[in-house]
């Protein structure tokens, strides 16, 4: 049928195009983050939990809205805060949010630049009351605690922003720690960049402690951390009673470390010297306390020779765990996994949306941010089939998120017609 609304293309004049497709949408599997928060009741609980100061009778959209819109935008990779004025109308996510029109980037940015101390603490609360539910649904036997720091790039003059001489870079230096095993982002805490990593590590880490310690089911936690948090202050931490976390932590190599490996350093250049081409490697321990320890500790090191070097590369591994030598040592290298996590992080949830001026609310920013991984990850782990639990956030929304669907309302229902391909099946 032809019709004067329709355009032909001077390329092929058999195609020819019009706007009159209807209300389309290409997220639809947004649609089942929605079911997934609902079924654990995370809406309601932002909508009772969160709250930022001033005058709400002069607002057309609440706080709980604009949060959970960022939260389904960052899900759907829309990162830039410029994404809402496009979206304003976008009509699976005006359905979702049950709202006419979207809240505009100018809103948002006066959503954000609301935020404050107190707001920081509902978004730390609101993910552990999350957390709780996920717990009662799933019990983990065993928590991982992983620590680390990154660095999240800034522009500009953002406050407490700093040169980071580890990173070579300006930008913040946040305090991180994930579940090593399942990926959860237990905590994080945004720092100025030129803060070292072991920086405060004890007063970061001992309310998530206190909150794990707090579960009913008896959860048992281990920690790693490299070089950058060996520090007494957190040795003492994992070692109260009240916690007993068992540790795997890098030491860094000194001259008395080595003394204490000399003579298994020596056995390893006996043991090369009919082959100095091979790899070799040799195992040992030892009980060692430096001058800011309280008491001895047990210290595991493994030497190793790489294949075609002469030299030879030394890890000492401070540790509460019994375990053998090699099983601590394995243990702790499961550590780079974790670096995983912070890449899918920072690309996948972009963790550096710190672009406002004030440090308060780029911490802020960076808490919805983490909520929104966390809901993403939990939703992979508890819905998912099995296939699709290791995949990235990237496959998934390839997979899930970006479906076609065309959006038909009528009195009683709104019908989201789905475009499926053999991708997603």
């Amino acid at each position: 049928m032809h019709s004067l609304d329709y355009k032909t293309l001077e390329s092929n004049k058999r195609f020819k195009i019009n706007f009159g497709g209807g209300d389309l949408s290409s997220d639809a599997g947004i649609l089942l983050i929605k079911e997934f928060i609902s079924k654990l009741r995370f809406d309601k609980l932002i909508n009772n939990r969160f709250h930022t100061s001033g005058d709400v009778n002069r607002r057309n959209h609440s706080d709980s809205d604009n949060l959970m819109q960022v939260m389904y935008q960052i899900i759907a990779a829309y990162n830039e805060d410029n994404c809402a004025d496009e979206l304003s109308k976008e009509p699976l996510f005006t359905a979702i949010l049950e709202k006419e029109r979207l809240a505009s980037q100018p809103t948002l940015s006066r959503f954000y630049n609301r935020m404050n101390d107190d707001t920081l603490r509902q978004l730390y609360s609101l993910l552990t009351e999350m957390r709780k539910v996920v717990y009662t649904i799933k019990r983990p036997e065993y928590i991982l605690l992983d620590l680390d720091s990154t660095l999240l790039d800034t522009y500009g003059h953002q406050e407490d922003e700093a040169f980071n001489f580890h990173y070579q870079a300006h930008g913040y230096h946040p305090l991180v720690c994930y579940d090593g095993i399942t990926g959860d982002l237990l905590k994080l805490q945004l720092r100025d960049g030129s803060a070292y990593s072991s920086n405060g590590v004890a007063d970061f880490l001992r309310p998530l402690l206190e909150e794990l310690s707090t579960y009913s089911f008896p959860a048992h936690l281990s920690l790693r951390g490299d070089s950058g948090f060996a520090t007494p202050e957190l040795y003492d931490l994992c070692e109260e009673e009240n916690y007993n976390v068992s540790y795997a932590i890098r030491l860094k190599k000194n001259s008395t470390l080595m003394k204490l490996a000399q003579k298994t350093d020596e056995l390893l250049y006996k043991k090369t010297s009919a082959n100095a081409i091979d790899y070799a490697v040799v195992y040992g321990e030892f009980y060692y306390q430096a001058n800011s320890w309280n008491k001895p500790r047990r210290v595991v090191f493994k030497i190793e020779k790489p294949y075609g070097q002469l030299t030879h590369i030394y890890s000492f591994i401070v540790t509460t765990m019994t375990a053998d030598i090699q099983s601590v040592i394995r243990f702790f290298c499961g550590r780079g996994k974790m670096e995983n996590f912070i890449k899918e992080s920072k690309s996948g949830f972009d963790f550096g949306a710190v672009s406002s001026r004030s440090m308060v609310v780029n911490a802020n920013r960076v808490q919805i941010h983490v909520l929104a991984y966390n809901i993403f990850n939990w939703f992979k782990r508890l819905a998912l089939i099995a296939s699709m639990k290791k995949h990235c956030v990237d496959t998934i929304r390839l997979k899930l998120v970006k479906i076609a669907a065309k959006v038909i309302r009528s009195g009683r229902y709104i019908y989201f017609k789905l475009f499926l391909s053999r991708r997603i099946l």
